[in-house]
């Protein structure tokens, strides 16, 4: 009786380990199913257009690539330009109730040319004033055709007549300086970001007083949800004179107040607040076609791992009063040609 105890005890064992199995590896299963979806998902939800191959040979050359070495990092790690642009293009009714246009009304915001120096350890920012006067090239549209070239006109006017394409080539030609990726992110897309880490805590030298981006602040430090960033973001008329320029430097203190954001919140060790965050990041995003993956897009952001907030620089494009009208701006020559070639 004792051995055929032994046996019924150490078969009971057994089916225990096998069910233990089972369940473990139906578990890995079930995971790596989750991750799998996940991966497609966020990878699904970003829009991409083919930059290169519209714009095809006519822009700056790309520099050099240094050459690789034995023990060359297993993220990029050479200098990169992007180009960051702010807008409400995408349209929609979550767009239009924070203030965006309808999806006839495309428009940029905001433009940033971003550096990332060789070695990602610093970073230049530099924006374009919206109401600069440039030479906008002949675009090519999606459509056939092209867009016609235009002399003093407002920068913004590329990417609202021939879209992302435009805004590159358009940035290209007056910096002179080859665009590597496109990176657009819509009003609703940058509010839920904001919301997604859990705000953003900024402070302002003025009062902010402005109905046309539902903003309304004392001058101090303010902890901002998603829809009162990007007020601030878009804030202009609600500063003294409505500057452009006012509304850069306010731009610029909320691109360093997320960067700290970011580097403060350990979305490593909390899998569903990283996961709302890369949905939040990627679901109102248009990239060039070599960033359009998730895969592309935790490379990028690996390779900024060394990149502390001190480390940007924030830098508006020289400009001047346009002498033919003091409400618009030029490029101030040469400090701007100056600029660009150090970006290079």
């Amino acid at each position: 009786m004792a051995a055929r105890g032994g046996r019924d005890e150490r078969s009971g064992r057994a089916r225990g380990l096998r069910a233990a199995g089972l369940a473990l590896a139906g578990a890995l299963l079930l995971g790596c199913a989750a991750a799998g979806w996940a991966y497609w998902h966020l990878s699904g939800n970003i829009t991409s257009v083919d930059i290169d191959g519209a714009l095809g040979d006519d822009r700056p050359a790309r520099p050099a690539a240094p050459s690789a070495s034995p023990s060359a990092s297993p993220v990029p790690t050479g200098a990169l330009n992007l180009l960051v642009l702010g807008s409400d293009s995408r349209g929609g009714e979550e767009n239009q109730e924070l203030g965006g246009g309808d999806s006839g009304g495309a428009r940029s915001d905001t433009a940033m040319v971003v550096h990332l120096d060789a070695g990602r350890t610093a970073a230049t920012v530099v924006s374009i004033p919206r109401d600069t006067l440039v030479h906008r090239p002949s675009c090519p549209l999606p459509s056939g055709g092209t867009t016609r070239r235009a002399s003093g006109a407002m920068f913004n006017t590329a990417y609202e007549l021939g879209g992302p394409v435009c805004a590159v080539k358009t940035v290209e030609s007056l910096t002179g300086v080859r665009m590597d990726h496109y990176v657009e992110i819509d009003f609703s897309g940058f509010a839920k970001l904001v919301d997604a880490l859990g705000g953003v805590t900024v402070t302002t030298d003025v009062d902010i007083d402005d109905d046309r981006s539902h903003l309304h602040l004392d001058a101090g430090t303010h902890h901002l949800d998603g829809t009162e960033a990007l007020g601030l973001a878009r804030t202009r008329y609600g500063l003294q004179g409505g500057s452009d320029l006012a509304r850069i430097e306010l731009q610029h203190t909320l691109v360093k107040a997320l960067l700290e954001q970011v580097s403060t919140t350990d979305l490593l060790t909390d899998p569903a607040r990283l996961y709302q965050v890369a949905d939040a990041a990627t679901g109102s995003l248009t990239t060039d076609t070599g960033l359009d993956s998730l895969g592309e897009l935790t490379d990028l952001g690996r390779s900024l791992g060394g990149l502390a907030a001190d480390d940007v620089r924030t830098l508006t494009m020289p400009v001047l009063p346009a002498p033919a009208d003091p409400n618009r701006v030029v490029a101030d020559e040469p400090d701007a040609g100056d600029l660009w070639e150090s970006l290079r």
